[in-house]
C-alpha cells in the first residue's frame, strides 16, 4: 500500500512505508518518545527536511500545519510547532509490517493533545494556510453528498 504525500509548493508522490522511511536520516525505537509503544520509527521533522532536500525545495516556505488522513477517513491537522518530537512508526520491533496501524502510524507526543496518534495513515499533506497557533484538530471527516442525505431522509 502506498502513502500519498502532497505539498502544493514542492510536489507529490506515492511511497510505501519502507520507501518513505528510507528517506529519513534519524531512525529510532518508538519507545524513546512514546511510552508503551514499540517498533521502528523515523523522526518526522528530519524526514521532512530530507524529503524537501530530495525535491530541491530548501528555499520554499515552511508549512504551517501537517494534515494526515487515515484509511478509515480519520483526519488530523497538527500545527507545525507541535511536531518537534513527532515520529512515523513504520515497522514492528521485529522488523515486520505494522499489525496495528498499517501502513504507517503518526505519533505526536507533547502537543495540544496528550499524545495524538493516527493509525493507518494513507495521506500526508503539508498545509500552508490555517492558524499555526490553533491546537490540533482531529476526527472523522465522512464526506456525504446531498444525494446521499436525501436518500437517507427518504427511508
Amino acid at each position: 500500500m502506498k502513502i500519498a504525500v502532497y505539498d502544493e509548493k514542492i510536489g507529490s508522490e506515492r511511497l510505501t512505508a519502507d520507501e518513505l522511511a528510507a528517506i529519513g536520516p534519524l531512525h529510532l525505537s518508538a519507545a524513546e518518545r512514546v511510552e508503551g509503544v514499540s517498533g521502528r520509527a523515523v523522526d518526522f521533522l528530519q524526514w521532512y527536511a530530507a524529503w524537501r532536500s530530495r525535491h530541491g525545495a530548501e528555499g520554499q516556505p515552511m508549512p504551517k500545519r501537517l494534515g494526515v488522513r487515515a484509511a478509515d477517513e480519520f483526519e488530523a491537522s497538527v500545527p507545525w510547532a507541535q511536531l518537534e518530537r513527532a515520529l512515523l512508526l513504520y515497522r514492528q520491533e521485529d522488523g515486520q509490517p505494522l499489525k496495528k496501524g498499517y501502513p504507517l502510524r503518526l505519533y505526536v507526543p507533547d502537543g495540544s493533545s496528550d499524545c495524538l496518534n493516527v493509525k493507518s495513515v494513507v495521506q500526508i499533506r503539508f498545509l500552508y494556510e490555517g492558524d499555526p497557533q490553533e491546537g490540533a484538530d482531529y476526527g472523522f471527516r465522512n464526506q456525504i453528498s446531498p444525494d446521499q442525505l436525501r436518500k437517507r431522509e427518504a427511508k
